[in-house]
């Protein structure tokens, strides 16, 4: 006899969805709620093999972000701080915020489990300081740089109502601006919905 485990359905927002256009709010208070929510994000974004996903993302507008970078994206010399996230994935951080950004800037194609299969190079500081709260209410500020850094502004401008898409230069968003239209058109017939069953 074969048992069969239960399968879970995840569902991520797509381009069009106003809930991706909006400021979340911050977190009032780490309850179970809050706590189920990051586990379920968690889910989700291992179903759909991302390495950041922000709650907007699955419809909940609110300051709350996982994170799933594999250790072996660590670059050369990277802040202690980062040495120490990378060994605690996948993970939740609560109502973060970039406290300062590095001056030195870095290029690098990015793309969003909310812009499926499309990707476009993005400019972002190199390295920044985040502060943020963890699922046990702990405060940290912590350097991150290198794809952890990346995931991190990324995501935090998810929280902001912002997409990597707002940050690529004219001609690059030029050369995808079909893509996001076919997807804008495709999301209006599926509520801008993306699902998987695992």
């Amino acid at each position: 006899m074969m048992l069969f485990r239960n399968k879970t359905r995840h569902v991520v927002r797509t381009l069009g969805d106003g809930v991706l256009r909006t400021a979340a709010r911050p977190v009032a208070a780490i309850d179970d709620d809050v706590r189920l929510l990051a586990a379920r994000m968690i889910g989700a974004m291992q179903a759909f093999e991302g390495v950041g996903l922000a709650a907007p993302q699955v419809g909940e507008s609110v300051r709350l972000v996982t994170l799933g970078i594999p250790v072996e994206t660590m670059g050369e010399n990277p802040p202690p701080g980062e040495i120490e996230l990378l060994g605690q994935m996948p993970m939740a951080i609560v109502n973060s915020e970039i406290v300062s950004v590095s001056a030195e800037m870095a290029i690098r194609d990015e793309g969003c489990l909310s812009v499926p299969d499309i990707f476009a190079p993005v400019v972002r500081p190199k390295t920044v300081v985040v502060r943020f709260l963890t699922l046990d209410g702990a405060p940290v500020i912590i350097e991150c740089g290198g794809l952890l850094g990346r995931c991190v502004q990324h995501e935090i401008d998810h929280l902001d109502g912002h997409l990597f898409i707002d940050r690529v230069d004219a001609e690059d968003l030029a050369e995808i601006a079909d893509d996001l239209r076919k997807l804008e058109k495709y999301g209006s017939k599926h509520h801008y919905q993306r699902v998987t069953t695992r």
